[in-house]
């Protein structure tokens, strides 16, 4: 099953990569407590951790709604043929991202809408194909929204410094630009209304202009966090963050804040890379949260 309904949106699971990621616990959560990977290695292995290997699995996908007649894509992926000098596992990536959609039932003329919860290397690649030589957008009617935040911060021409140091390098000029000179963006700032369904919050930490887009139909509740969740085991231990957050201490605040919204109105929470089941109900354990149940999208592979 990649469908589940929540009240009137259809949400659907759509793949580019499940695999290793090249990174363990120690390098992609620095400030995680060793034990935890220990503790939780049965609920691990295989769909987080490589059991063999000590290596993350990650998931690189899409999740696809379709809300009020609109077509939504929330997170674009890695994206083909990019040149990633300083992020060599998404360098070049050459996938049937494209053939997964279309068995969604969505051709890129079909997309209304595309929103990057933030424009790291691994949510924005699909925003674009190679024509050519060229970048140009691969759903052309869609309108994109990216975080203003985001966008300023990434744009080279304002010489941001950041805590991957030129592992974004290349993205914005063949990722962002392209659609914003396309005229396809719209910038928002704060929160924005979607439809009667669907809304985006700005929660910053993880990167300047993260957000989350709240999806609120009928009695059903979900999430969709973006990378303020990696792996389960920030779930579980809410303080620790990726090696790439920029903020450190705001991206603990708002993982927590969200977690707890989440919990509080048993909201589906949806993160952008999670394999398994995909995404989860959580519930209050002490100061920190615990998995009440996983939603029902088949597991993908251990590899692949």
């Amino acid at each position: 099953m990649n469908t589940i309904t929540l009240g009137d949106v259809t949400l659907t699971r759509v793949r580019e990569y499940f695999g290793p990621v090249d990174m363990t616990p120690e390098t992609f959560f620095p400030d995680s407590p060793a034990q935890a990977w220990e503790e939780h290695r049965t609920m691990l292995v295989p769909d987080f951790l490589d059991d063999g290997t000590g290596i993350i699995n990650a998931a690189i996908q899409t999740w696809l709604l379709r809300s009020e007649g609109r077509t939504i894509l929330v997170d674009t992926g890695v994206g083909n043929h990019k040149e990633r000098p300083y992020a060599s596992v998404w360098s070049r990536m050459d996938t049937g991202f494209l053939d997964n959609l279309a068995r969604a039932g969505v051709r890129p003329e079909d997309v209304d809408i595309v929103i990057n919860t933030h424009l790291h290397i691994d949510h924005v690649g699909w925003n674009t194909y190679l024509d050519g030589r060229t970048w140009v957008p691969t759903f052309p009617n869609a309108t994109y929204l990216m975080p203003k935040d985001d966008f300023d911060f990434w744009n080279p021409e304002n010489g941001h410094t950041s805590v991957l140091g030129r592992g974004n390098q290349n993205v914005f000029e063949d990722s962002v630009a392209p659609v914003h000179q396309a005229g396809q963006t719209l910038l928002w700032e704060d929160s924005h209304q979607i439809d009667a369904n669907l809304r985006l919050e700005s929660a910053p930490g993880h990167t300047p202009g993260s957000s989350v887009l709240i999806l609120t139909s009928g009695t059903d509740r979900a999430v969709f966090v973006g990378d303020l969740l990696h792996s389960p085991v920030q779930i579980l231990e809410p303080d620790c963050n990726s090696c790439f957050c920029e903020d450190p201490a705001q991206a603990r605040d708002t993982r927590r804040k969200v977690l707890g919204w989440a919990a509080d109105h048993h909201a589906l929470v949806v993160p952008a890379h999670l394999g398994g089941h995909g995404a989860a109900h959580v519930v209050r354990d002490g100061g920190n949260f615990a998995i009440k149940d996983w939603a029902s999208f088949v597991p993908y592979p251990e590899q692949g």
